[in-house]
Formats: structure tokens, C-alpha cells, sequence
């Protein structure tokens, strides 16, 4: 029953996230800026508001690396029941398939034959990466076959409406068939965000396990204080590398109010010759900018109005105030001005009365227009409701019906018609009453 519940759960939170998403009303927006990046796709979007505030070939494939353990976490954090209590054997078999792979390791070698705790697996995943973890929770959950545990995960990414993603192992090591998306790694980490312990795992700088003397250190080094990419505002979540993905990352920053997620795929990387982490300048760069030139901003409260529209049926009015349906607010740049915000109504020309102020009558979106290229691009959009109720009245229905029928097309045929009938009946009497009285006439001659 504990276990149907959770799953029941996992529909709900998934559902969630397809809802969040759906509402997102910002499309493929990027404000100007001067940063310099390296990786080849980005993703950054203010965790405040859903907004996407810059973009670059989100949604190209890309090889995920060891990104792909944030779905291998949610996986396994929703198949084990009881999580917090529950040991997993150390199997040599599952170790030795990493041999000569070049894995990134937790160190599990040292406990072949012993029961590990699942939360020590978890913080050995995420914290230095551990192909070794991801591999003992997979044959775990996997009831000895791994491609059932990654059965699981392309199963989890399409009910999280990831449309480009596919995977085929749950370390991330290079597979020609497991690749996403900036866009797709997006909702997962969303998704991996509501589990419980994985913001608190994701942004641990050190962990030691039970029975280790040696702490597991992590591989982000934007929140490591003791690393020169050290970046004070960064939390967590996930690092990646191979030759074939290039450096990859997931990480969020916070600073005065604000949140952002980022996500990068393909920054260089070659080992030995291209070794520099250009996934930490470009996050650090993108981050600074983010949370030094954007802002909240109101664009338009619920009593501002936006447009006037005519009204029918309504005594004594002709037109009615359109409001926003709630507060409008966007992630703007703190330098923009008037002119870089543009705002469009789509209404109908005429509004028929009854009218209640909670009533959608139309929406009216928000673009940035950059004033140096004239690129606009929507920013968000928000339902348009009447100020004020409007009350149906029948006398002035009745007149604009009568109206109405004055003014149609087949009225004016018909009235035409009844004209052109009495103007034949008036000739037609007139000849026939001048006939009658040339008929008098020739009869009074004949007489005389």
C-alpha cells in the first residue's frame, strides 16, 4: 500500500511539472547581453517565475555524461520503499563491469560483499559521481538486469514530456543512443527538485559514508569554497564529463530574492588537451549577469486597465474596461525602457452583456523588443476580464435587435423588394388610370 502510494505520488508530481511547464508563457526568449560562453547549449531560466531568460540551442541533442544520474537518482528514489532504512550488497559482478571504462568511482571496491546503505548510494552518485553507485542501484532496482532500471528512465523522461530524450545506462557513460537536451535536462531536474534529500545530496561539498575514513568530495566546484571556480551564490546539482559530451552541468544560483537554473551541455573538453572547465566560467558569467541585470518587474496590475472594447445589451454604456485576470509580472533588464515593452490585446471588437468581472474575454501578451535589432519575443501573457459587472438589459436588447435587423442584409433586400413593388403597383396604376381616362374621353367624343 506504502509502495502504491508513492507511485501514485510520482504520477501527481509528474503531473505537476507537464502543468508548471505548460504554463510557462515565455517561449525561446534571450535578453541581450555581453557573456561570453563556451558551451554549445544553454538553458537559463528564473526558478521564481518559469521564465526563460536566455537560451542558446536548448533543444539540440546533446550527450548528457553524468547528468544523466539526476534521473538515475529520481528512479531509484522512487522504487526503493523505504528509501532511509534499506541496504544494498555490494556485488562484484556490477563493479567489474566498469573496469577499464575510465569511470568516475565512490570507491565501492572497498565494500564487496557488505550491505551499503541506499542514502550513502545516493550521496555516492551525486556527490563525486560514482558510476559504481549508479550501477549497484540499477542492478538492485533492476532485480539483477540493468536495461530494466533504464526501461525505467526512458519510461520516467516521457511521462516528464521529455521529447528528445533517450538513455542507455544510468551512469552516463558515451552510448551513441543516450542523449537530451538543455530543455528536456530541464524538466528532470525540475522534477528531481520536489524528491526529498536530493537539493540537500545534490549540494553537499563533502560526504563520508559508513565505515569510510575518507569523505566523498564533490565534482562541482562552483560550490566548492576551497576551489578557484568557487561561485558563493551556486547551489548544487549535477556535473558531466567525457570526450564525446564535452563538460556538462547543472547548477542553480540565489541571491536577493532571485533563483535561476542553468543548464549547460558541450563546453570543450578533450582529455589531456582541452581540460579547462568552461561549464564553471559560464556559469559563474551568466549567473552574475542574471542576478545583477534582471529583475521582477510589474508590467500591469489587476486594476490597470489595458483596453476598451464596445458592449452590447448594456444600459446606458457602449464600451467596457478590460483589466488584467491577476497582477502581471516578468523577469525584465534593469536598464530597459518604455520602448522595450509592448503590449498587445487580442479581443473581441464586441462584448454582449451580461458580463461578470471574473469572466475571460480575451488575453494580452508582453514582448521585449530589443531597440538595437527590432527583435521582439513574448515575454508572457495573462488573461484579459471585464472591470466591472454588466448587467443584460431587454429594452436596449430589444433595440439592438431591431437594430440589428434594420441593418441586415436580407432586411434591406426585402425593403428594396417591397419598394420595387410599389413603385411597378404606382406606375402600373398610374398607366392603367391614364388609360381609363383616354377610354372616357373617346366614349364622351363618340356620344357628342
Amino acid at each position: 500500500m506504502k509502495h502504491l502510494s508513492a507511485k501514485i505520488l510520482s504520477v501527481l508530481m509528474a503531473f505537476t511539472v507537464l502543468i508548471g511547464t505548460s504554463l510557462v508563457s515565455a517561449g525561446a526568449l534571450s535578453f541581450p547581453n555581453d557573456v561570453k560562453t563556451m558551451s554549445k547549449s544553454i538553458l537559463l531560466v528564473s526558478m521564481d517565475t518559469g521564465q526563460t531568460v536566455f537560451e542558446k540551442d536548448a533543444d539540440a541533442k546533446r550527450y548528457p555524461a553524468s547528468t544523466t544520474k539526476i534521473m538515475t537518482y529520481i528512479v531509484a528514489y522512487e522504487s526503493i520503499e523505504d528509501v532511509e532504512n534499506t541496504r544494498i550488497e555490494i556485488k562484484k559482478s556490477v563493479i567489474d563491469r566498469l573496469l577499464n571504462t575510465g569511470s568516475s568511482m565512490a570507491f565501492l571496491s572497498d565494500h564487496i560483499g557488505e550491505k551499503v546503505k541506499v542514502m550513502d548510494l545516493l550521496y555516492s552518485l551525486m556527490v563525486p559521481s560514482g558510476n559504481d553507485a549508479a550501477m549497484v542501484l540499477a542492478d538492485y532496482i533492476g532485480g539483477g538486469d540493468i536495461q530494466v532500471f533504464v526501461d525505467k528512465m526512458n519510461t520516467k523522461a516521457e511521462e516528464l514530456g521529455c521529447e528528445n530524450t533517450h538513455f542507455a545506462n544510468p551512469d552516463g557513460l558515451h552510448d551513441e543512443n543516450h542523449y537530451t537536451t538543455a530543455r528536456d535536462l530541464l524538466k528532470i531536474t525540475n522534477y528531481a527538485l520536489k524528491l526529498p534529500n536530493f537539493k540537500k545530496i545534490s549540494d553537499t561539498v563533502s560526504y563520508t559514508c559508513e565505515g569510510d575514513d575518507t569523505p566523498l568530495l564533490t565534482t562541482n566546484l562552483l560550490i566548492d569554497p576551497n576551489s578557484e571556480y568557487y561561485y558563493t551564490y551556486a547551489e548544487g546539482i549535477k556535473t558531466g564529463t567525457t570526450d564525446e559530451a564535452g563538460r556538462c552541468l547543472v547548477t542553480t544560483a540565489s541571491a536577493d530574492g532571485q533563483s535561476y537554473m542553468l543548464v549547460l551541455l558541450g563546453a570543450p573538453y578533450e582529455e589531456g588537451v582541452q581540460e579547462e572547465y568552461f561549464t564553471f566560467t559560464d556559469a559563474a558569467a551568466l549567473f552574475r549577469w542574471s542576478l545583477t541585470s534582471l529583475e521582477l518587474a510589474s508590467i500591469k496590475t489587476s486594476q490597470t486597465p489595458v483596453c476598451e472594447v464596445n458592449v452590447k445589451y448594456a444600459m446606458n454604456r457602449s464600451k467596457i474596461t478590460l483589466v488584467p485576470e491577476k497582477n502581471l509580472t516578468a523577469i525584465l533588464p534593469t536598464d530597459r525602457t518604455n520602448d522595450n515593452i509592448v503590449l498587445e490585446a487580442d479581443v473581441p471588437d464586441t462584448l454582449e452583456a451580461p458580463l461578470k468581472s471574473d469572466q475571460v474575454v480575451g488575453t494580452a501578451s508582453v514582448y521585449y523588443v530589443d531597440t538595437a535589432t527590432g527583435e521582439k519575443q513574448l515575454i508572457s501573457s495573462v488573461n484579459l476580464t471585464p472591470s466591472e459587472n454588466v448587467e443584460h438589459s431587454g429594452i436596449m436588447a430589444a433595440f439592438e435587435v431591431t437594430g440589428e435587423i434594420f441593418k441586415s442584409y436580407w432586411f434591406l433586400i426585402v425593403i428594396g423588394l417591397i419598394v420595387l413593388v410599389m413603385v411597378i403597383y404606382f406606375i402600373a396604376a398610374k398607366i392603367h388610370r391614364a388609360r381609363k381616362k383616354k377610354n372616357r374621353d373617346v366614349k364622351r367624343y363618340r356620344n357628342f
